[in-house]
């Protein structure tokens, strides 16, 4: 790595190519990591998209094929932006090729492809490569908050989990078909989208895991409009997923992930109960956390509104004034701070392939559970009575 410079190769130009150009850029811009990134060069089929991300970015480059961009020496990441189905393919090349990898969420669209994925990674690290996946919403500060609270025992032993992620963007039967629609490329619909972030929402915060679930999921609209206008296509993933849990500590978890929960347009709540107190988050009110202490006077219980917005709460030293409040892009900016101070020291960065694969362990449990009546479905690798 030349000097204290990080150059980034991104592949994807779209939704979360725009949010990860704002990450990379406001890390540097913001905040002081170890190591500054270099918006080194954007990568796209459509090369003229991703000419008009890189102006508005100010990336340095442009290439459509992400072979090219993986063998190129100038470059010290892949930041993978893609549908699911390219993920396996691209992270497995870049870090054979002695790239650093940050690839977005899920890790891959099945579980042999996760652990191929994981398997290069382990490759990779021992010799000083380092891989992340983007569950970006473990860096929304409050949920960060939550995070150090559980694991310093102010929660005490978890009972209970309760974990939604509801959006309303399908609830249209005329919205047309897209590629999160299609399993080839997306490998699940609302569960692995949506449903991925909080299940490694609540084993990151737990600090246990999803030993076997009870799932039931379910495609509201099975034909939608192509987007040529030209005719209907079938939508062959799911519309939503229901699932209880077990965690390996012994706590109860339902988890609810779907796109058609008309009116909330970025619901993700978790509540987490246990012996010594209890944690509640909205994410359409992100800048917020619910607290209540269990061992408090009776007279005066119930829980308490904490406003994560002090410089002494993650993440927030390098922005605004106590009360102004954070959105979501910030996260990605938290993201991209964490992944290069984890570079710079020579550490795995967090979340690893591995934990990656672990999520896409339950993703697949729950289908199979799905398809056989919701039988139980013990997950494998999961950490049986861990605590």
């Amino acid at each position: 790595m030349p000097g204290r410079t990080l150059r980034v190769g991104m592949v994807g130009y779209a939704f979360m190519g725009v949010a990860h150009s704002q990450g990379w850029r406001n890390a540097r811009s913001f905040h002081n990591p170890l190591i500054e990134p270099e918006l080194a060069v954007v990568c796209g089929r459509d090369t003229a998209k991703a000419a008009e991300l890189a102006r508005r970015f100010g990336w340095g480059d442009v290439v459509g094929d992400w072979r090219e961009l993986v063998a190129r020496e100038d470059i010290d990441l892949i930041d993978i932006c893609t549908p699911g189905d390219t993920h396996a393919e691209i992270a497995i090349a870049a870090l054979e090729a002695g790239k650093h990898v940050l690839c977005e969420k899920p890790l891959a669209n099945t579980v042999a492809e996760a652990e191929a994925m994981a398997e290069a990674a382990e490759r990779a690290r021992r010799r000083g490569v380092h891989a992340s996946v983007g569950f970006t919403y473990r860096r929304v500060p409050a949920i960060a908050l939550a995070a150090k609270w559980l694991w310093e025992g102010r929660v005490g032993c978890v009972r209970h989990v309760r974990a939604q992620y509801l959006q309303d963007w399908l609830t249209d039967a005329n919205a047309p078909l897209s590629w999160r629609l299609r399993k080839e490329k997306a490998g699940s619909g609302a569960l692995g989208d949506i449903g991925a972030h909080i299940i490694d929402l609540v084993q990151h915060l737990t600090g246990e895991s999803v030993t076997g679930v009870s799932a039931l999921t379910e495609t509201f609209v099975r034909q939608r409009p192509l987007a040529s206008g030209n005719g209907f296509g079938e939508v062959t993933v799911d519309d939503a997923a229901v699932f209880l849990g077990r965690l390996s500590g012994g706590a109860l978890a339902t988890f609810e992930a779907t796109r058609f929960a008309t009116g909330r347009k970025n619901a993700i709540r978790l509540e987490i109960n246990g012996t010594e107190g209890g944690l509640a988050f909205d994410f359409e009110d992100m800048n917020v956390l619910w607290w209540h202490d269990n061992t408090a006077d009776p007279a005066e219980a119930g829980y308490r509104r904490v406003v994560v917005t002090e410089p002494e709460h993650p993440y927030l030293a390098g922005w605004w004034p106590p009360g102004h409040g954070l959105g979501y892009e910030h996260a990605f900016t938290h993201q991209a701070l964490d992944l290069l101070d984890a570079i710079a020291q020579g550490r795995q960065p967090t979340p690893s392939f591995t934990e990656g694969l672990g999520v896409q362990r339950v993703l697949e449990a729950v289908q199979v559970s799905a398809a056989d009546e919701s039988r139980w479905t013990p997950i494998p690798g999961s950490r049986v009575g861990a605590s």
